[in-house]
């Protein structure tokens, strides 16, 4: 008996929610075939005022509430008429409605013939002006409304007309406020529509800048990677070839650095491509750190190796302990991309310098080549990917060839420390 008590209250609470929803799902088919085919709910309201009005005139029953009870039929049958008729057109033009049954309120209040489906009308034309229409509106409404009033006041004088008047006053202000609270609750709704609509394009566009911004980082990681260990990859191939014929060890030496270099890159790639796949594993390989200016000596060896000579020159303390991961790695990368292009580009004969200083305001590395200077020094996606780097630490990155009259190419990187950096 105890354990019964809550499944059947969650019973009733499931059943309270699917009624809930159904009433919901039921209000939302209506509302939406209502906006699809207005004229069908007017013609069944039209219709059911037509009605009600006809039984009302038909058995006599407004001679009881009539300020006149010996009216003629005929005004109140026109006015059962009159008043509905209009309504077709309140949700368009609900002013010229209310203009359209003016006529047939002075007909009512001069004959005395007091009909409850006038005043029905009448409010319900008053809701949709406080709906639709500007403020201002309104008080042209309550002038219409009143001239019938005073009218009928003055053709039909009596004791009591003050409480009639009053009670009118008051539906008039009741119904103008519904209306003003509904479209207040409309305006507010719509408002809310329309925020959550700008909030879901400026999260695609986030998305999608976010997607370039990845794009392109990632470009920049591949092409970083890629080019500079097959660059290294094609040099130490080329001196290989050419040792094999002479100098069989030397060949076997270029080949073990293939090898070396060729895991690198694969195992760099495969961390790379783990962390776009979302891999577990992935997660771990992110956490291990990346290139910075302690694992430089092993990247120029590695360019030594495959046949370009550079001397290093280091000015200073780099600081590598206190010196931000974020700058090693982009001048890691500078350096790297510079080398890769002198070994593609500079030719067979030429020698590259790598200068490294570090100040208390900023860290510059400067890389130079004797090679020969050409367009495809600068039309590459390495350049656009070093101003990139740069650009992350409000650096600065010059891009060009030597003046005359040297021959060769210079790359200048100078990042500025922050604050908390400088020592």
């Amino acid at each position: 008996m105890t354990s019964a008590g809550p499944t059947a209250g969650a019973r009733v609470r499931g059943d309270n929610r699917s009624l809930t929803q159904l009433i919901n799902r039921a209000a939302r088919r209506i509302d939406a075939y209502d906006k699809t085919h207005p004229l069908v709910r007017d013609l069944l309201l039209v219709g059911c005022l037509l009605i009600g009005g006809a039984i009302d005139v038909g058995g006599g029953g407004w001679r009881s509430v009539s300020p006149n009870p010996d009216a003629l039929l005929w005004p109140a049958a026109v006015c059962v008429v009159g008043f509905p008729l209009p309504l077709l057109r309140r949700r368009t033009h609900p002013l010229e409605t209310l203009l359209a049954m003016f006529p047939f309120a002075l007909v009512q209040a001069w004959s005395g013939a007091g009909l409850q489906i006038a005043v029905f009308c009448e409010l319900i034309v008053i809701f949709n002006i406080a709906l639709r229409l500007p403020m201002r509106q309104l008080a042209l409404s309550a002038a219409l409304l009143s001239v019938p009033l005073v009218v009928g006041v003055a053709r039909h004088p009596a004791e009591g007309w003050v409480i009639p008047l009053q009670s009118s006053l008051t539906s008039f202000a009741a119904v103008a406020l519904l209306g003003i609270a509904w479209r207040t609750r409309q305006e507010y709704t719509a408002s809310l529509r329309e925020r959550a609509k700008q909030l879901e394009i400026e999260r695609d566009q986030q998305a999608q800048l976010a997607a370039a911004a990845e794009r392109t980082r990632i470009a920049r990681e591949m092409h970083d990677i890629l080019g500079h260990n097959l660059s290294v990859i094609t040099g130490l191939a080329d001196g290989g070839s050419y040792a094999a014929r002479k100098n069989p060890q030397r060949a076997t030496e270029a080949l073990d650095a293939i090898a070396i270099t060729s895991r690198q890159a694969l195992t760099e790639l495969r961390r790379l491509l783990g962390i776009l796949q979302n891999e577990p594993q992935a997660a771990a390989a992110e956490l291990a750190p990346q290139p910075g200016l302690g694992e430089l000596d092993q990247l120029i060896d590695g360019v030594r190796a495959a046949g370009l000579p550079v001397h290093v020159t280091v000015i200073g303390d780099l600081g590598l302990e206190a010196a931000p991961r974020g700058r090693q790695l982009t001048v890691y990368r500078v350096v790297q991309e510079a080398l890769t292009n002198t070994l593609k580009h500079a030719g067979p004969e030429a020698t590259a310098t790598v200068t490294l200083s570090r100040t208390p305001e900023a860290i510059t590395a400067e890389i130079t080549d004797t090679g020969r200077p050409g367009p495809t020094r600068a039309g590459g996606r390495g350049i656009t990917g070093m101003r990139e780097r740069s650009a992350l630490y409000a650096g600065t990155l010059e891009v060009g060839p030597l003046p005359a009259p040297d021959e060769g190419w210079r790359v200048h990187l100078h990042l500025p420390n922050d604050e908390d950096d400088r020592v």
